[in-house]
């Protein structure tokens, strides 16, 4: 179950990778736009991370289910705006800085927000 457990938390954090790389590769542009990296990214960790928490469900330390809550909850909303842009030309910049946030906020979340603090 641990191999498991890693192999999907790895998947998981590259899903993240792709996510704020498709971001930050248009930082500098002047128009913005879903690209495949951000589209691919954002399903690759919202399903890993569904999947991650199935196993962790499975095992026998206790899951911090708010903090998997409030990840689900900014994950959803990330895969949702990404989703329903995909196929436009170019998005406003107020979405591109809406899907920037949430992401690193999401991030934030796993990081700062520790089985310890639960």
């Amino acid at each position: 179950m641990e191999i498991a457990r890693l192999v999907l938390l790895f998947v998981h954090i590259l899903g993240f990778a792709a996510l704020l790389g498709g971001l930050l590769v248009q930082a500098r542009d002047g128009e913005k736009s879903v690209n495949a990296a951000m589209r691919d990214g954002a399903g690759t960790a919202f399903l890993a991370g569904l999947l991650l928490v199935g196993v962790l469900e499975a095992g026998d330390e206790p899951v911090n289910h708010a903090k998997i809550g409030m990840k689900f909850a900014i994950g959803l909303v990330i895969l949702v705006l990404v989703m329903a842009n995909t196929r436009k030309p170019r998005i406003p910049q107020g979405l591109y800085a809406g899907l920037l946030a949430l992401t690193v906020a999401n991030v934030a979340v796993a990081v700062f927000w520790s089985p310890a603090h639960a």
